[in-house]
């Protein structure tokens, strides 16, 4: 089947999905059915066969298996697809977000930054109107108030004339588009800097807010937020752990819990816990550069009181540059603000995610299934196996070790640092790593094992056990996000990871005692009898070469 042809397919197939869904009461989005389609495809289960055209039969069987999947709403494994989806397609790298926010924001400013440039004012009335234009246009760029406020504005007026007057508009609409819009920038960032200075000395700043003041008080609760979410699911991931490690060690227990999803739960809340440890790392990168912006921006302010002390006039080649200095800085923090406030918005809408948690296991039932376990933290796991260290006689593959490698603590560890060799042999339970036990290196890809006895065991054959976690993950689709499977299933890599997907890789920097010896004639000799260097020899042979042809 042409692309095209299988391309138009696969879109009726999502839309009949998406009717059959909303016929029964559940709006879904185009992009989890979209995922849906290939997770049900991919499970053996449903035995569907990838090598031939679907016949009207399979797409009926996979529209009714997708349209039931979707209507589970007790399932905790939709809702881990639904997260996953959505903060896929709503999370983005601070560097990728604070592009778009700037893209953004010129873009607001476009249509106003035409007028002005397109601007052919000749008249009193006209220039007037324009200087009124520009006057919005740097409150608009600045964010610094609002331009229907009259004392804004007035105050923004007087702070414009005083470093470019109504008088010179002549000579700005002299100038090509590229050097007004250049101009109207520079003054913005310049005219940003007087009112911060002014608001500093007490004499205006009317309608900005204290940034600085606001993210001291937004990071902290934010951060609070987050880390109270944090303890609640990792307490809750332990729990599950616990009773999963329980069944794993008695098999006629498999039965009996199998319908309780107690393993569709764990992958939702490590799921959650993996997105608020992303989200919680930005915010401690935020709070880190707003703690650096708070003590440049005294600095600079210390500067220009020094600069300007009670003099009347100010070279503005002393003064101009502190102030874009000051602006870049303000520019900064309401990035900061921005980025705040999404991040927040983003913690609270991926709670109703785990809403499935308390309706499945209420507290009577979570205390039956807890009765004579112990529930064990992810760094007491850890502690408990630190002294232990893969034997030499199985180190035929590369072990790495902290003494060893440099940037130990930098690899990019496989299952997202989930032990492997646990998860294949005691159906799907995911325990930690212990890097401290060695990291295994096997096709320039890193694991990690909670146990010595684990650790040999995934050596002795890695591939055996790589292939039954990929067939795991083709019945529970969401384990290919959670455990990043993205090079097994390149259909499903999502589209934020796709993007960073070489960004990633880091390979070891080992250590060793080496020593090196520089060679004193690296190549062989050329000697060349005829070169001369000096001029004045030169000179003479130059003579006598004239003189022979003269002859």
């Amino acid at each position: 089947m042409p692309p095209t042809q299988a391309e138009s397919v696969i879109k009726n197939i999502i839309r009949e999905i998406e009717q059959e869904c909303a016929a029964q009461g559940e709006i879904v989005s185009e992009t989890v059915v979209a995922f849906m389609v290939k997770a049900v495809v991919l499970d053996p289960s449903n035995a569907f066969n990838m090598d031939r055209t679907l016949i009207k039969s399979d797409v009926q069987k996979l529209v009714k298996l997708c349209v039931t999947r979707l209507l589970d709403s007790k399932n905790p494994s939709l809702d881990t697809i639904k997260m996953q989806v959505y903060f896929d397609m709503n999370y983005t790298s601070r560097e990728d977000f604070l592009e778009e926010h700037h893209r953004v924001l010129e873009s607001r400013l476009s249509s106003i930054s035409r007028e002005i440039t397109d601007n052919r004012a000749c008249a009193r009335e006209e220039l007037e109107s324009l200087y009124r234009k520009i006057v919005s246009y740097v409150l608009l760029r600045s964010g610094l108030g609002s331009p229907t406020d009259i004392k804004i504005v007035r105050e923004t007026t007087a702070a414009l004339q005083s470093v470019f007057p109504q008088a010179e508009l002549g000579t700005f609409l002299t100038l090509g588009r590229k050097d007004k819009e250049r101009q109207m920038v520079e003054l913005t960032m310049i005219i940003t800097g007087i009112r911060l200075f002014n608001r500093d000395c007490g004499k205006g700043g009317e309608g900005i807010d204290d940034l600085p003041e606001i993210l001291r008080e937004a990071i902290p609760a934010t951060t609070h937020h987050i880390d109270y979410q944090l303890q609640i699911t990792q307490e809750l991931a332990y729990r599950y752990t616990a009773i999963l490690e329980k069944i794993s060690k008695n098999p006629l227990l498999v039965k009996e819990f199998q319908s309780l999803l107690i393993k569709e739960a764990l992958y939702n809340v490590r799921q959650y816990e993996i997105f608020l440890q992303i989200i919680l790392s930005d915010i401690i990168s935020c709070a880190q550069e707003v703690e650096l912006m708070i003590r440049q921006l005294g600095a600079q302010m210390e500067l220009l009181k020094t600069t300007v002390k009670s003099k009347t006039a100010v070279p503005t080649s002393q003064v101009f540059p502190i102030f874009i200095a000051l602006a870049n800085l303000w520019t900064s923090f309401q990035d900061e603000t921005v980025l705040i406030s999404v991040l927040s918005n983003l913690t609270t809408h991926l709670e109703p995610f785990l809403g499935t948690h308390e309706l499945l296991f209420p507290d009577k039932l979570m205390q039956e299934l807890l009765e004579g376990v112990i529930v064990k933290t992810d760094v007491y796991r850890i502690k408990e196996h630190m002294e232990e260290r893969v034997p030499l006689d199985i180190r035929k593959l590369e072990w790495l070790f902290p003494e060893t490698t440099a940037n130990f603590d930098k690899l990019l560890i496989q299952y997202r640092g989930f032990c492997g060799y646990t998860f294949a042999t005691t159906d799907g339970l995911l325990l930690p790593g212990n890097p401290a036990i060695g990291i295994l290196k096997y096709k320039d890809n890193y694991y990690t094992f909670n146990t010595r006895e684990a650790a040999c065991s995934f050596a002795d054959n890695p591939e055996h056990f790589i292939n039954l976690i990929k067939e795991k993950a083709k019945k529970n689709a969401e384990l290919i996000q959670l455990l990043e499977l993205h090079q097994q299933f390149e259909t499903l890599i999502p589209y934020s990871q796709m993007r960073d997907i070489d960004k990633h890789y880091i390979k070891p920097i080992t250590k060793c005692e080496s020593s090196t010896q520089t060679d004193t004639h690296i190549l062989p000799p050329n000697i060349v009898r005829a070169y001369e260097w000096n001029e004045w020899e030169l000179r003479r042979k130059a003579i006598k070469l004239v003189c022979s042809r003269t002859c």
